[in-house]
């Protein structure tokens, strides 16, 4: 069957495969990413695959090594550190700046996104689950009224969905995005930065827990550190 993607098209949807793939956890940290191997799995040229790698670099998921394959990246505790920093400034300000000038169409968003996170959570469907949670955050952001905001929130997005998806106990944080929720519907301005002040520590609590269960889980760090499909 003839494939009518253009170039551009192929590029957009090899990337979002691999992105999801990585965030979802069906790549994993160090997993190799060989251009050859992914355009056959993909169906696609290597160019596509290729365009898509550099993306992803550039978005903090893949590191590339020059004439050699690609990894998953690996976030190091000082990677880590680094990201849970900006967001202390940038959750912080974005759920305060919400609950001051979030919009009645917004808070609609927001309240049935929160919902079907709370759904997902006690279906126990992990993904979808952690993918409500992203889109939770990101909408928090557009609330925000801040066009700035909103372009350094793209920056992140990769990375914040990437941390975001490192935790197991999905029924505490749809709890915690309620409690966010419900200070920015009130517009509690006060509340809201309390409010996402402990959520990022709880986001740490939940990243260091998940990095432990994987470490106790049967094979270890070998089974983080497998080679990805090749």
């Amino acid at each position: 069957m003839k494939n009518n993607d253009t170039p551009r098209s192929e590029t957009v949807r090899v990337t979002d495969a691999l992105r999801n793939e990585i965030i979802d956890g069906v790549r994993n940290p160090g997993d190799r990413l060989v251009e050859r191997n992914l355009a056959a799995e993909l169906g696609v040229s290597r160019v596509p695959v290729r365009e898509a790698l550099k993306q992803l670099a550039a978005e903090g998921l893949v590191t590339n090594r020059p004439n050699t394959w690609s990894t998953v990246r690996d976030f190091s505790p000082s990677d880590i550190a680094d990201l849970n920093e900006v967001r202390t400034v940038f959750d912080t300000l974005s759920f305060e700046l919400a609950a001051q000038r979030h919009t009645r169409d917004g808070l609609a968003r927001l309240e049935a996104t929160m919902q079907k996170g709370q759904e997902l959570s006690r279906a126990g469907d992990a993904v979808g689950a952690h993918r409500c949670a992203a889109e939770f955050h990101a909408i928090v952001t557009e609330l925000s009224g801040n066009q700035l905001l909103v372009e350094i929130g793209e920056l992140l997005d990769s990375r914040m969905r990437w941390q975001l998806s490192q935790h197991d106990d999905l029924d505490f944080v749809a709890t915690e995005h309620a409690e966010l929720y419900e200070a920015i519907a009130r517009r509690d301005q006060s509340r809201a930065r309390e409010l996402a002040i402990r959520h990022l520590g709880t986001s740490q609590e939940q990243h260091d827990k998940h990095k432990e269960r994987l470490a106790n889980s049967p094979g270890g760090d070998d089974a983080e550190e497998s080679p990805g499909p090749n």
